[in-house]
């Protein structure tokens, strides 16, 4: 049993990176769609451009999946043959998830609040949805950053 606990800490770690990563996207689309519903009841011409921006934040999700894939692959269990990760090694890759797994959870919801509000200006002034659209724009910048350092910690990391 305990030669199965390197594959457990790494297997925790594509969990914390899917299920945090996937939290905060939930939470941002969610914020965002409360705001796109309001929009929508008293202007239906506008569901497209609010709809893009409720959708914004559901890119973390697919970020922590994306190296929840990766974790699965390095290991072994999409291949067919799982590899022996030592303690070590396994937790290597755990602290490796979490990157994307914090960092996406705290964006995904901010980012939901930015497209929010960038929801509200495309409400008044729909000319203005590519200016809107940069503000929840930035708050991604930082999800990407999390996923790069994730991505070249995890492929830095021999098993």
């Amino acid at each position: 049993m305990s030669e199965y606990i390197g594959i457990v800490y790494a297997l925790l770690g594509a969990a914390a990176a899917v299920f945090l990563a996937g939290a905060g996207s939930s939470m941002g689309v969610g914020i965002a769609g409360q705001a796109a519903a309001g929009v929508i009841s008293e202007d239906p011409s506008k569901f497209a451009k609010v709809l893009i921006l409720q959708l914004l934040p559901g890119t973390q999700g697919i970020y922590g999946l994306l190296v929840g894939f990766i974790v699965l692959s390095k290991i072994g269990l999409l291949g067919g043959s799982m590899a022996e990760v030592s303690v070590q090694t396994g937790l290597l890759i755990l602290a490796a998830c979490l990157p994307i797994g914090i960092v996406g959870l705290v964006s995904g919801k901010y980012q939901g609040k930015a497209a929010a509000g960038a929801i509200g200006v495309v409400a008044k002034k729909p000319e203005q949805f590519g200016k809107a659209m940069l503000f929840p724009a930035m708050v991604e910048t930082y999800a990407i950053l999390a996923l790069l350092i994730t991505i070249l910690v995890v492929s830095a990391i021999q098993v």
